[in-house]
């Protein structure tokens, strides 16, 4: 009963924080970006599942469930040439919980200078890019009930100026009784509003414009707005709803409670044959006005190379509306 309280204090409080949406007004949005194709094939509805080393990012509490140790690296290539990269490695302590880390790293690749003047190019190039470094710590409080956190710097740079801080996730996951019935929740992206700062920002600035012989080249600088990291608050339910010996299917749901944008929800299913094959399907943003993803699906192979040793590959697609559908793909390894 104490869990269940915990439970529901948290999705009260999580809850209460997006009485107001402010669409389209938050620093680094790259942060919300899905990862592991094992979960955007399932429409991303992975809260209340998390089981594998992606949990990191989906729900820091699920990573404790996992009952083994995994690294994994996964790769997407984007619209627009963008190249989205992640990789993350979760060891399991057994009763002392599970530790982590994880990497992800965003390049938009080259784009060329323009002015007013050059406006077909300088022939100077610049880049921009995003990145976030995560220590994870999760631990089962009981047999049913587990909580996870993660600590991480965050960077966003475009040519000289850059803004950069820290950042908070904190999920719980509970096992209920009914069929096994797994509730999750998750905050995410919590910390101080961030400010970009740099040397693109100066100019020069005439203090007066209308006196001659004074200095006309004193630096000025361009103080930027600060704005709010993308926190989310998201709470998901799953189900094994059938479980034999080789077979198993698993349905998902999550309710994404964004500050930048209006609530959302997420659906999906996992069917596993003989814990060799898996092949998934889901349906992203439901009741999204202005979501540009929709169905998604994927395909997982897992074979064993060894003792306690086994290989891991997914495939995942993303239809796209206005935009061009986007493929990851991940290569794993189980210990």
């Amino acid at each position: 009963m104490k869990n269940i309280k915990i439970i529901i204090i948290t999705l009260i409080f999580g809850a209460s924080i997006f009485g107001q949406s402010k669409v389209g007004s938050t620093a680094l949005p790259f942060l919300t970006i899905g990862v592991g194709p094992k979960a955007i094939g399932m429409g991303g509805a992975f809260v209340a599942t998390a089981n594998d080393v992606t949990g990191i990012f989906w729900n820091p509490a699920g990573v404790s469930r996992m009952g083994f140790s995994q690294a994994l690296f996964t790769h997407s290539k984007w619209f627009a040439d963008i190249n989205f990269n992640w990789a993350g490695a979760a060891i399991n302590l057994g009763n002392m919980g599970t530790v982590g880390a994880s990497f992800m790293y965003l390049n938009y690749g080259k784009m060329e200078v323009t002015n007013m003047r050059e406006q077909e190019g300088t022939g100077e190039y610049f880049e921009a890019k995003d990145m976030v470094m995560a220590l994870h710590y999760s631990y089962n409080l009981t047999d049913r009930f587990s909580i996870g956190g993660n600590f991480k710097y965050v960077y966003e740079g475009i040519w000289n100026s850059s803004a950069s801080g820290v950042a908070f996730d904190l999920g719980i996951l509970f096992i209920s009784e009914i069929n096994g019935l797994r509730i999750g929740a998750v905050i995410s992206n919590f910390g101080p509003d961030l400010q970009m700062d740099g040397k693109d920002l100066l100019f020069q600035h005439d203090v007066d414009n209308q006196s001659y012989g004074n200095n006309d080249q004193i630096l000025g600088y361009w103080k930027t707005e600060k704005y709010p990291l993308p926190f989310t608050f998201k709470v998901g339910l799953a189900m094994d709803v059938i479980e034999q010996e080789d077979h198993k299917l698993t349905l998902g749901t999550d309710i994404n409670y964004p500050n930048d944008n209006s609530p959302s929800m997420n659906v999906g299913m996992q069917y596993t044959f003989m814990n060799m094959l898996s092949l998934r399907a889901g349906y992203k943003s439901l009741f999204l006005d202005n979501a540009d993803e929709s169905f998604t699906y994927g395909i997982g192979l897992a074979q064993e190379v060894g003792r306690d040793l086994e290989l891991t590959f997914d495939y995942s697609f993303t239809k796209m509306d206005k935009l061009d559908n986007t493929h990851q793909f991940s290569l794993g390894v189980r210990f």
